[in-house]
């Protein structure tokens, strides 16, 4: 592609040579020659200070929004967070592949694994990169289908409203779901039926002939029927009746869940490698999204055995004294805590919990961690360790056998002191409250 063609399509003027492109990037780390490299500001870097090694290491122009001493070709706009979607936009438009979008409070990032695991065994297929399910990460994400792809899976995350609208309108997805709607990133959307309404955004990118995927056991169900207009609608779901359905679900001694998938006029045995029965939801997320463009059962039972735990989210490792660290630290909000919970109550032995906070909660945010609490003893958990400002009404509402820790390392030396091979240990929080180190500690004997 030529540089003069990508001014076109962002609304810019070609500042040297018209040159051609490979492909795109914003990461000097992973650049190779021949790319575009775009500026983009971030919370903690500025691109323009690497466009310098980007000329280096081979790229061949870029693109920026403000003057940089360089002899790179360029083009100048106003926002390069912009000009990465439209440039991303236009590229997609450009793709014959069935493009799937996935949002919602909960198990994205799982569902989006499962689904592609499924197109994989039906076809060449791209999906996200990571958790890349925001303004940056979806443009990548787009950037990542070529012409020989007939699938790409496309995760988008919000913490505001109209920010799914803004990623829907890049994708233009011809399948769109929303997991579920529940208690997160209240400090943005102020309660759940805000995330509801911010989560349907998604179907407002859905062509002519899209298909919206509905959560019939959700509360907001009949609400985003309402929101999808004349577009076709496949329903998935366990207490509810639905067009995709679960029966006889049961955990081998893992925790993994083995079921009959149930589709319209099919019925198929699965056995899941994640651990916890709320995977199955996830399972049929997944399932129900591959049905509505008519992938046969065979791959979508194939492709849900075969996919494995992500990084972080309920990976279980033998950890210090012979212990079991259950690692799922990725993020955390109340219902994916629940899950958690529930996934250590059934593991049997000593349970340990440790909680960092949960964060974006606004002001619902303290008896939310006193609900976390209550759930834990309920669920018969031994021992509660908590860090975190919040948390602490979590080892309130637990009572005995709770202990609060406003330091880290305090919180490890407890946790070294205690475990045992009996033991097995959950560890769960909001990303940035770091719980992801407390994991790794408890991991290394």
């Amino acid at each position: 592609m030529k540089l003069s063609e990508v001014a076109k399509i962002i609304g810019a003027d070609v500042e040297g040579a018209d040159v051609e492109f490979s492909t795109v990037t914003i990461d000097t780390r992973e650049l190779t020659a021949g790319q575009l490299f775009i500026a983009i500001l971030g919370d903690n870097f500025d691109g323009h200070d690497f466009v310098s090694d980007a000329q280096k290491k081979g790229a061949v122009a870029a693109i920026v929004s403000s003057p940089v001493e360089t002899t790179l070709p360029c083009l100048i706009v106003s926002d390069t967070r912009k000009a990465l979607g439209k440039l991303a936009a236009y590229h997609r438009s450009q793709m014959s592949a069935i493009v799937m979008g996935i949002t919602g409070s909960c198990g994205k990032t799982t569902t989006r694994a499962l689904l592609a695991s499924i197109l994989s065994h039906h076809g060449n297929t791209a999906s996200s990169i990571r958790s890349f399910n925001n303004e940056i990460g979806v443009p990548l994400t787009l950037f990542q289908i070529t012409p020989a792809h007939q699938y790409a899976v496309v995760e988008m995350g919000a913490n505001h409203p109209g920010e799914i609208a803004t990623l829907t309108h890049l994708v233009k997805p011809d399948v769109a779901t929303i997991t579920n709607a529940a208690a997160a990133h209240l400090d943005g959307f102020g309660d759940v039926r805000g995330v509801a309404c911010a989560k349907a955004e998604i179907f407002q990118g859905l062509g002519s002939e899209g298909v919206a995927v509905i959560n019939a056991d959700d509360d907001y169900a009949d609400f985003w029927k309402k929101q999808v207009g004349q577009h076709r609608v496949v329903t998935f779901g366990r207490r509810k009746q639905a067009d995709v359905m679960a029966d006889a679900v049961a955990l081998n001694k893992n925790g993994q869940a083995h079921f009959q998938l149930i589709l319209p006029k099919e019925k198929a045995e699965v056995q899941l490698q994640l651990m916890g029965e709320h995977n199955v939801m996830n399972a049929l997320t997944a399932a129900a999204m591959a049905y509505a463009k008519d992938v046969p059962m065979t791959a979508i039972v194939a492709g849900l055995e075969a996919a494995a735990a992500e990084n972080k989210r309920l990976v279980s490792k033998v950890g210090i004294a012979g212990a079991t660290v259950i690692d799922d630290t990725y993020n955390a909000n109340p219902l994916s805590v629940s899950a958690a919970i529930s996934v250590l109550a059934k593991r049997g032995g000593d349970s340990v919990f440790v909680l960092g906070d949960m964060l974006e909660l606004g002001e619902y945010s303290d008896d939310l961690h006193r609900q976390i609490g209550e759930q834990a003893e309920k669920l018969g958990i031994h021992r509660l360790y908590c860090y975190g400002e919040h948390s602490r009404y979590a080892a309130e509402a637990f009572g005995e056998n709770a202990y609060y820790f406003e330091d880290r390392d305090a919180l490890l030396s407890a946790l070294r002191a205690y475990l045992h091979k009996d033991a097995t240990v959950l560890v769960k929080g909001s990303n940035s409250m770091g719980m992801n180190e407390v994991a790794q500690a408890l991991m290394e004997d």
